[in-house]
């Protein structure tokens, strides 16, 4: 069986018995993701490619070690990794994450959307930036769910598992960060239709 057919169980098994290869097509899984999370995070691409770095290499270290737990998943596991290593950056500069505005990073330029003409792109547009700038007005904690579930395509279990809360915790966080969306639209009058 070729590596890439293989569950990220079956490709911890082979890492363990020699093959690079299986650890290999992991980091190619999950480098994106990762990443991204990083991104979100310290929002800056020298210090994120070092976390990046970092976090894949405790990953070798824990499994040459034996420290992978096989009953939970590998990408929430590399994630929370990633996740522990932003903290202990942010410590270091005694300084807390600030939520702001990127050029180089919207995560609604990956909406798809079919536009006809001119003017409905001229409307989206308005309509994505817009969401971005609201995006900003949530608490750090309920855009950070926004952000793994909607653009990084994690389940509320797989956030769950990431951030060490309770699914129902991850639900509520959401629950509130739409609410306040809500909130924002309706004082701002914004319309948010996409054409």
């Amino acid at each position: 069986m070729r590596v890439q057919q293989m569950t990220d169980r079956q490709l911890v098994e082979i890492y363990y018995n020699g093959k690079e290869e299986g650890f290999e097509e992991l980091l190619k899984r999950y480098k994106s993701r990762v990443f991204g999370k990083i991104m979100m995070y310290v929002k800056d691409r020298a210090v994120a490619e070092d976390i990046f770095q970092d976090t894949f290499v405790r990953a070798i270290h824990a499994l040459k070690e034996g420290n992978y737990n096989e009953e939970g998943k590998f990408s929430a596991w590399v994630m929370r990794i990633a996740h522990n290593l932003c903290i202990d950056y942010f410590r270091g500069k005694k300084k807390m994450p600030v939520t702001r505005e990127r050029d180089d990073y919207n995560p609604f330029d990956y909406i798809s959307s079919n536009e006809r003409n001119s003017e409905d792109e001229k409307v989206n547009a308005e309509v994505l930036t817009d969401a971005k700038r609201l995006l900003n007005y949530l608490p750090m904690e309920q855009k950070e769910i926004v952000m793994m579930r909607l653009y990084y395509d994690m389940s509320f279990k797989e956030i769950s598992e990431q951030l060490d809360i309770s699914i129902n915790t991850a639900l509520g966080r959401m629950r509130y960060a739409l609410i306040n969306l809500r909130k924002l639209i309706e004082k701002h009058q914004m319309e948010m239709t996409l054409s």
